[in-house]
């Protein structure tokens, strides 16, 4: 690591260890952020990147960990978050820890009120926050539903609620994990700006290796819980994407896609003019008309922005999750069905892996065994009694091929890091060996050797015949992947594209359209007009 004069540091980690029981999260890590600067730290989930920030921030208090913090040439001693939050040191999870049927203004003074006497300034704090919101571009009214308002703006009131606290020094753990590109250049530029003109340091943690590249100053890299590289970005000298994958999962990887020579057969399932309304304004059509097919051992893409319809869509065809008043017409094998809820879609061989761990995904209590058998158990029990001999063989056998950093099966899917909940979600669904599977944001919040370990997943999936509908904000990840995307935008289709033959601005410009796709071209051509190509 540079030498950097003390005078230019905000902070400094030295020497931090910390243990979780017999586990060694933190071994020795030592790091150094200049005052001012965009700090990134990389690594594969369950690195120790999320356990660093905590340690800073006081979640994981004094006297739970060994080493030292010095902030500003003292060496502080955090016993809760607002220790470090009365020293200008704000963190932002990458979870949101925003109430969705509360004001944007009721959020962002949440356990911070302002007050006159014992009542509630509503007024000064509409003010402060108009003002704030103001500073992070976010033009909404503070009277406004978080509920009403999508991921993207989500995100920067999250900044914005953390700008109330007068930061010197922000944390942002993934925070653009659940964005979309052109809404995650926006988020960066914004601390950018916060940057230049308040002179606030970030230190960011992130898996999106292009987006450290365009921000960040300098990156940590840290392995198993210890400090691998410090790798310093100048124009002079850009950032070595292949050096920075190989310090953070320990082998080059030569390519971010896994070669795959798809074999592709006859259509095996098909969605034709589905509509669905918003679940709360039932007049608002959330998907018009929507229709698409995807054939045995094809894998297709749903691109879109933010508000697009993607996976709203997605929800309601699978078991009417999302929505109300839905209507269209479902084949599998040519065969019309109908999924009244989840439960019929299961039967069938029909899986969906949400975005939204938490909420839909997992249960947090139960452990990565119980979770991974979950979707399963019909298949695991006989007369109403789990086999745990298989049920441990499979939990086991997903933890291993999806990396899931873990010491055990055993383990409360709650305690996991971001990125391995959203394994264990998957192993979920593909342990039932499904014939069509959803995967909305598959890789969301997943380092990069872990993608291709996935992205290799999908592919075998794809081999044995399974039809594969995959959900991405990530437009490289849907070329690299698919075989056709199609786009969306507010809730129609607007285009079909063979994803060897389309690149990145040409999905932009259909992203955007606002002519629907002609019916004839949704759907994909019979098995004799198709021509098989391998895909790099």
């Amino acid at each position: 690591m540079a030498e950097i004069q003390n005078e230019d540091v905000i902070l400094e980690m030295k020497h931090i260890v910390k243990k979780f029981g017999t586990v060694t999260a933190l071994k020795d890590v030592t790091l150094s952020v200049r005052r001012g600067e965009i700090f990134s730290i990389c690594g594969e989930n369950g690195a120790g990147k999320s356990t660093m920030m905590n340690v800073l921030s006081g979640i994981y208090p004094y006297g739970t960990y060994e080493g030292d913090i010095v902030y500003n040439g003292e060496v502080c001693q955090f016993h809760t978050i607002r220790d470090s939050e009365a020293k200008g040191i704000v963190i932002i999870h990458q979870e949101l820890a925003l109430v969705p049927y509360m004001t944007i203004a009721d959020n962002m003074f949440l356990g911070n009120a302002i007050k006159s006497g014992i009542q509630v300034n509503d007024a000064e704090q509409k003010r402060r926050a108009i003002e704030v919101l103001k500073q992070v571009g976010l033009d909404e009214d503070p009277d406004t539903l978080i509920s009403n308002i999508g991921v993207g703006k989500q995100q920067l009131v999250e900044i914005a609620k953390a700008l109330l606290k007068d930061p010197k020094l922000i944390i942002l753990d993934e925070p653009t994990a659940a964005l979309n590109d052109e809404d995650s250049f926006h988020l960066l530029g914004i601390i950018d700006n916060l940057r230049k003109e308040k002179g606030i340091t970030a230190i960011i943690i992130s898996h999106k290796l292009n987006e450290i590249a365009a921000s960040a100053d300098s990156v940590q890299v840290i392995r198993d819980g210890t400090t691998i590289s410090h790798i310093e970005i100048t124009k002079e000298k850009p950032l070595d994407e292949n050096a920075l994958i190989r310090d953070m999962v320990g082998r080059p990887l030569n390519n971010r896609y896994p070669e795959h020579d798809s074999k592709i057969g006859e259509e095996l399932f098909r969605v034709e003019n589905w509509t669905m309304y918003h679940p709360i304004d039932t007049t608002r059509q959330v998907s018009k008309g929507v229709s698409f097919n995807v054939r045995a051992g094809e894998i297709i893409g749903f691109a879109g922005l933010v508000g697009s319809g993607r996976t709203e869509t997605a929800m309601s065809i699978f078991g009417r999750q999302y929505g109300v008043n839905a209507s269209g017409k479902i084949y599998l094998d040519g065969k019309k069905v109908h999924f009244p809820n989840v439960r019929s879609a299961v039967d069938v061989g029909v899986a969906y892996a949400t975005e939204d761990r938490k909420t839909y995904g997992l249960n947090l209590i139960s452990t990565i065994r119980e979770n991974t058998s979950l979707a399963n158990l019909r298949n695991l029990s006989k007369h109403g009694v789990i086999d745990q001999d298989t049920e441990v063989k499979i939990a086991e056998k997903f933890r291993k091929d999806f990396r899931t950093k873990s010491p055990t099966i055993e383990m409360p899917a709650g305690n996991l890091s971001g990125g391995n909940q959203q394994k264990v979600v998957l192993s979920k669904w593909v342990s039932t060996s499904p014939r069509v599977l959803i995967l909305d944001e598959p890789t969301r919040g997943i380092d990069v050797g872990a993608k291709f370990d996935i992205y290799e997943i999908i592919d075998d999936l794809a081999d044995v015949g399974a039809a594969v509908i995959v959900i991405s904000s990530e437009l490289p990840e849907l070329l690299g992947i698919c075989d056709r995307i199609y786009t969306m935008n507010v809730g129609t289709i607007t285009a079909c594209l063979d994803a060897k033959k389309t690149n990145q601005e040409e999905l932009m410009k259909y992203m955007t359209a606002t002519t629907p796709i002609d019916a004839e071209s949704v759907f994909a051509p019979s098995l004799d007009k198709i021509e098989l190509r391998e895909r790099k």
